[in-house]
Parts: C-alpha cells; structure tokens; sequence
C-alpha cells in the first residue's frame, strides 16, 4: 500500500556556511524553475531594491529563491493564488490526506463539487487544492473545458504531507498575490520583472481557458514595453526565437534538467533566457 508521512512545523535549515536555506516552494510544480535559480540571481542582485513582479508565479520557486523583500505574484490559476492567500493567513490543513487512490478521488470529486457552488475561494478548497497537487499526477494542473480539475491519481510510494504552513507566512505576508490576466497586472516603471509563460507546446490547459499562441505574443509584447529590468524564459522553440529577438530582447540559451509532459514523459529541454534593460 502507498505510504504517507505528515509533516508539521519546520524551520528553516542552514547550509554548511551557516547561512538560511531558501524555503522549498509548498507545491508540486510541473515545469518549475529552482534550477533557474544560478542564474537568475547574478541578475537579481544588482537590482534586490526593486520590487519583483511575476506575471506567471506557478509554484513560487523563484520568489522564494531570490526572496525579494517586496514581490508582486500573479497567476492566471485561481486557485493557486486562492491556496498562496490562505497560507498568509495561516491555513491549517483538516481534512484527511492519504496516498489511496479512493481518497483521492473522493476529494477531486468534493473539489470539483466546491468549484460548481461558487466556493472556489474557501480555506476547503485551498487545502483540497494541496492535497490533490501532492497527491495526483506527475504534479500536474489541469482542468476541462467545463473548469473541472481532472488530473488522475498518482500511485507514488510515499508522499509527505503537511498540516500547517507556519514556516511560509512571514515571507509570503511581505508578498501580494493578483489573479489577473498578464497584461492587467499593474506594474510600476521601476519594477523588476520575470515571467514564465506556459511552455511554447501543445498541451496549455493549465487553466479552463489554456494558454494560446496569440498570448504568447501579447504577453511578450507587454514586457518588451516594460522600461524597468525583464527576464523572460520560454522554452526555445523557433517561433519563440523568432518572437523575442523581433521584440529586442538579448537571448541565452540554458538545457533545462527535465520537462514534465502529461504523459510522464521526462528529458532535458532547450529553454531561452531573454533579457531587456539590465
């Protein structure tokens, strides 16, 4: 039988020069960027005074690895967004959490069952929201046309759990989180901006909506007219190439450690880094 372990409160651990190891983002997070974090920081750090903003937070990774002192976290996800505000007030997580299949299910069915009353925003959604990120899989987002989340069941051999967010609540209560559509986030001219679209391939469910090329476009668009710091990453696809470099940004090109696909397939990746105004 899969096994479960429930995590409580922790604090932050210290490395072997006895500086504060950054906090592991809270969710499972299909195309996550912690690696990005070596390169993001050189271009950071000159700029650490300004406000981050992030169009596309996804599970947090990059905010909590430069830990700005002042960050403005958007997603198009509602309900990402809806579980990052409960952890700043303090979610404490009440519902059972097993690796089980009939579990998981249950709860999906009690999510979805939430979503079609209106009650998306509530602290039980939210903590169903975690449990079926750590439970289902390949750590996967999806949803229908009909705004129904249908990710399948897992079968991991032991998940850790958690039960309270404590650990998380003086560095995300220093953050603010908008769901909004890229090109409405509101930014200010000295804002440091990095986003991370949705990778430039065929699967874009991540929300009812999806994510289409015109999008990309829009939203690339947007930040090329930014006047402060951007970076931007995509995975580097030719019309991705091609976009940036028409738009003015400066490209590199990073190999990513692993995609994750809605198949379970996992293989390294060609990824842009594109930079204006730095």
């Amino acid at each position: 039988m899969p096994k479960t372990t429930v995590r409580t409160h922790t604090q932050p651990h210290a490395d072997f020069d006895g500086q504060a190891v950054p906090l592991r983002p809270p969710l499972k997070w299909a195309g996550g960027k912690r690696w990005q974090i070596p390169h993001l920081r050189p271009l950071w750090e000159p700029h650490s005074h300004r406000r981050l903003v992030e169009p596309f937070c996804g599970g947090l990774a990059v905010a909590l690895g430069l830990q700005p002192s002042r960050a403005l976290l958007n997603d198009a996800n509602p309900h990402l967004i809806h579980f990052y505000r409960w952890v700043k007030r303090g979610l404490k997580i009440q519902i059972p959490m097993k690796n089980q299949e009939s579990a998981f299910y249950g709860h999906r069915t009690r999510f979805n069952q939430l979503l079609d009353e209106g009650h998306e925003g509530s602290a039980e959604a939210a903590a169903l929201f975690y449990y079926l990120n750590r439970t289902g899989y390949n750590g996967l987002c999806r949803f229908n046309q009909q705004g129904r989340f249908n990710v399948p069941f897992g079968r991991y051999a032991r998940i850790s759990y958690r039960h309270d967010f404590d650990e998380y609540r003086t560095t995300l209560t220093r953050w603010r989180f908008l769901n909004r559509d890229v090109i409405e986030v509101p930014t200010a001219p000295t804002d440091f901006i990095y986003a991370d679209p949705p990778y430039d391939v065929p699967f874009t469910q991540y929300t009812k909506a999806g994510f289409r090329w015109s999008q990309q476009v829009e939203s690339a668009t947007w930040l090329a007219n930014h006047s402060g710091p951007v970076v931007l990453t995509n995975q580097a696809t030719d019309r991705i190439v091609r976009l940036y470099e028409r738009l003015g940004f400066t490209l590199r090109f990073l190999r990513a450690p692993r995609m994750i696909s809605c198949t379970g397939e996992r293989r390294t990746v060609r990824e842009v880094l594109a930079t204006r105004n730095l």
